[in-house]
């Protein structure tokens, strides 16, 4: 299998420009999925198994976990900032650096499962509640510029299948 499979294992983003209502309600399920697939893509797994990495160079399948934690956490309050303010700057972050950090490298993955889905939870009922025209606003980003919503959607839904998928097929690969 070629390295381009275990890095990108649904592979790489293919988002639209400007998404359609049947498109951002896929990606919409999908974010409202992820909780559910995250918890059995790791059940079971102690954690000899939670630290080992997915691929070789990639972070182990503990800092995947905390890693969607934290940055499905920042792309709610992403959106939350973009809903209510004009074009809002946000704050970036090194997520190689945080996934170093104690609590990601070696710290149980069950707080990060409750925030996925808490933080899930309330996405989908934002979402559902917001109007139509929300995917054409946009922040702006320290590092790429000017982000619309309707790219966001795609983004996440796609990064939750695609870390998903990176603990799945690790399982698959490594029998675990």
């Amino acid at each position: 299998m070629d390295a381009d499979a275990f890095r990108y294992p649904v592979g790489r983003l293919q988002a639209v420009a400007t998404p359609g209502r049947d498109l951002v309600a896929a990606c919409v399920r999908d974010i409202a999925a992820l909780p559910d697939a995250l918890e059995s893509a790791v059940a079971g797994l102690d954690d000899a198994a939670l630290d080992t990495p997915y691929r070789d160079g990639g972070w182990t399948l503990r800092q995947v976990v905390h890693h969607l934690a934290d940055s499905h956490s920042h792309a709610s309050i992403r959106f939350r900032f973009a809903l209510t303010a004009d074009t809002p700057p946000v704050l970036a972050y090194d997520e190689n650096a945080w996934a170093r950090l104690p609590d990601a490298s070696a710290g149980p993955v069950a707080p990060s499962l409750a925030i996925v889905r808490g933080v899930h939870a309330r996405w989908v009922a934002l979402l559902a509640g917001v109007p139509d025209d929300w995917t054409n606003r946009a922040l702006v980003h320290p590092e790429r510029g000017r982000i619309d919503l309707g790219f966001m959607i795609q983004l996440y839904a796609w990064h939750g299948r695609h870390h998903v998928a990176h603990i799945t097929r690790a399982r698959e690969r490594l029998g675990f």
